[in-house]
């Protein structure tokens, strides 16, 4: 891995974004991070991830939207990048049905700002984050990079596909090594709070129900978020080739005649929900009250990454067992929110 490879990381002070700049900073590269700072969710939260990163002199940070094309381009200028890592995005299955423009103009309209960047600034590699949610109505398990997926139950995951498909698109005609990562639920300390791990934990801290959707027969494949930024920081070096026996007649939508490539970022191995909420609870040590809900519009009953095709690849497999990483995450948050006063 060559340190010296200047790397762009956008959503820096979000979740994934913040964990990749970390370990990279750690590591000894030299990081610039970009990131709206929007209030989707508690801004505290992103402000702290990036003081955090901000401790490090290889780290520069720019607070822009990727909306305002001017400003991107300008930064690109400016600076040079061979390596883009993609994590900015408008996120959430459930915020994408009552607020759809967020999605457009984030997901979209900011994604194609990015790509005409990477194309007029000569990137070498663009890894952007996909999403499991572009399985959609997909039934066959494991969910496979090689099955097709053309039926998103949400504008979050039709926005995901979408961003695929530019990204392949400019592969093609430009050139730029793409490739997309399909997170499936990634958890862990700094995370979400709109992320059901967090829900949860902070629910049953304060004696409040957590609400549990389709009465619990759900099934989700937890993925620690320190094992999906090994597997970033494995390919991140590597940009895709064009697959040699990539055949038009029988075409692979996880492959291409283009340097594109589209990896599954999961843990092969799916928690049924309240096996999850136990977890917690006994990491805890307290009970959960529990509102037993129907099915939300947009959701899936599972999740199940097939991850053969990064095991061959670049020799991930992920090592963290469920209660470990909701370990780490209580501790995290018991002292987090501990020094700050409050769980607002």
């Amino acid at each position: 891995m060559d340190l010296r490879k200047p790397i762009l990381v956008t959503g820096a002070a979000g979740f994934i974004g913040f964990h990749i700049a970390l370990k990279m900073l750690e590591a000894g590269w030299i990081v610039t991070g970009l990131d709206s700072i929007n209030d989707y969710y508690d801004v505290r939260l992103k402000q702290d991830r990036l003081s955090l990163l901000l401790q490090y002199p290889g780290f520069k940070f720019f607070k822009l939207s990727l909306e305002d094309h001017s400003s991107v381009e300008e930064l690109f200028e400016e600076y040079s990048f061979d390596i883009v890592a993609h994590m900015a995005a408008q996120a959430g299955v459930r915020y994408s049905l009552t607020n759809p423009r967020a999605y457009i103009q984030s997901n979209i309209d900011g994604f194609l700002n990015l790509l005409e960047c990477c194309r007029h600034s000569g990137v070498k590699h663009l890894v952007f984050a996909s999403s499991s949610s572009v399985y959609g109505a997909n039934e066959k398990v494991p969910f496979s990079v090689h099955d097709n997926v053309d039926h998103p139950l949400s504008l979050y995951a039709a926005t995901k596909k979408a961003n695929e498909l530019m990204a392949h698109t400019y592969a093609h005609l430009y050139g730029i090594a793409s490739t997309g990562l399909r997170f499936f639920t990634v958890y862990g300390p700094w995370g979400r709070p709109d992320m059901a791990l967090f829900l949860f934990t902070r629910a049953i801290l304060a004696g409040e129900p957590i609400k549990i959707f389709n009465r619990g027969l759900m099934s989700r494949d937890f993925t620690y978020v320190d094992d999906a930024v090994e597997a970033i920081l494995r390919l991140i070096d590597h940009p895709p080739v064009a697959d040699p026996k990539w055949d038009g007649l029988r075409p692979d939508p996880g492959t291409s005649f283009a340097p594109y490539r589209i990896y599954n970022i999961g843990n092969n191995k799916p928690v049924q929900l309240l096996e999850f909420v136990s977890v917690i609870e006994d990491c805890l040590q307290m009970k959960a009250q529990k509102e037993f809900l129907p099915m939300q519009p947009g959701d899936v009953r599972m999740t199940c990454a097939d991850t053969q095709d990064l095991a061959r690849d670049f020799g991930f497999h992920p090592r963290t067992p469920l209660r470990q990483g909701i370990t780490s995450f209580i501790a995290w948050y018991r002292q987090y929110y501990g020094r700050r006063g409050n769980k607002d």
